[in-house]
């Protein structure tokens, strides 16, 4: 069974990379370009990992993460949090989040990442 990813990306153009990097790779993937749709989907199945960017219309990623990492219902499932902003590195550790992607990325760099926290 494929594992699923939850990619929480507003901006169209990385969003699409990864998406078609993941499917290439055999993952299944929920899209969401807001915390509100993020919501809404997740009703309908869990995610085995969840990939949040920090800088969302709705809200940010960094306090999402800490809200899911608090949830009884979400704490066991892994997050990356991504940011252009270097400063979002560290907070990413404050929220709890397994791991951090800096932007721009390299593509086989996200999915080694990926990889390494689906494996565990």
């Amino acid at each position: 069974m494929p594992k699923r990813i939850h990619i929480l990306e507003d901006d169209k153009d990385i969003s699409y990379i990864i998406n078609y990097l993941l499917k290439d790779e055999g993952f299944e993937l929920q899209l969401s370009a807001s915390f509100a749709e993020l919501k809404e989907k997740i009703k309908d199945g869990l995610p085995d990992l969840f990939i949040l960017d920090v800088m969302l219309p709705d809200g940010n990623g960094a306090d999402i993460c800490e809200d899911l990492k608090t949830d009884l219902f979400t704490k066991h499932i892994p997050v990356i949090l991504m940011s252009a902003s270097s400063v979002n590195k560290e907070k990413s550790e404050e929220v709890f989040a397994d791991d951090y992607i800096s932007k721009p990325f390299d593509v086989d760099f996200v999915l080694t990442r990926i990889n390494k926290i689906l494996n565990n």
